[in-house]
């Protein structure tokens, strides 16, 4: 008998809340179906397609038209973003350092000659190290300096006539670059004046 009591006690405890479980249970699968139909109403409704809808306001009752959803429109690219550093830049830059290149190795080299020839106005030659940090110092600088005539900026007025004229310098400086190393390549030593006269004057 205190066993009867006891199960009873257990089931009057026990049987509200397995009723409150299967409540809770119910009330959350009828939420996840009411998620799913309005997810499957929302896709259908925002998908591309013709629906007959009534037009009241601009057509006799009972006359159909066909409506394009506004939401069914795909969004329009975004613009792409003009490439600074591009196959002209490439070349241009390629151009301009090459002839640089040019013009300091052949000067170097003439001083070199006029140096070991004793050569009275040439009295050192600087060092490699030197030169390659100072020229490379400079190149860095107008790479830089075309860099930024080429980038876009919205706030500096005229700026897409000063984008489209980032190629003048490197233009104009590559031949220029060109003419001096081919006059270094032609030095010759002076006439009428071999370096022992020229030592001893």
């Amino acid at each position: 008998m205190p066993t009867a009591r006891f199960l009873f006690a257990i089931f009057l405890i026990v049987a509200p809340a397995i009723a409150q479980n299967h409540r809770l249970d119910e009330a959350s699968r009828d939420e996840v179906s009411r998620d799913a139909s309005s997810g499957t109403n929302a896709s259908s409704a925002s998908s591309t397609s013709l629906e007959p809808t009534s037009l009241q306001s601009t057509t006799a009752p009972g006359t159909t038209a066909y409506v394009l959803h506004a939401a069914s429109l795909p969004d329009a690219p975004a613009p792409r973003k003009a490439r600074v550093i591009d196959k002209k830049f490439v070349a241009v830059m390629a151009s301009l350092g090459g002839a640089e290149s040019l013009r300091f190795t052949t000067h170097k080299l003439v001083l070199d000659h006029e140096y070991a020839a004793g050569a009275p106005w040439v009295t050192s030659v600087p060092p490699n190290q030197h030169l390659v940090a100072k020229y490379g110092g400079i190149y860095a600088a107008e790479l830089l300096a075309t860099y930024e005539l080429k980038k876009r900026h919205s706030w500096l007025p005229g700026d897409k006539v000063i984008r489209n004229l980032w190629w003048a310098y490197p233009a104009t400086m590559a031949p220029i670059h060109i003419m001096n190393g081919v006059r270094s390549i032609q030095t010759q030593a002076p006439a009428g004046c071999p370096v022992a006269e020229c030592e001893e004057q």
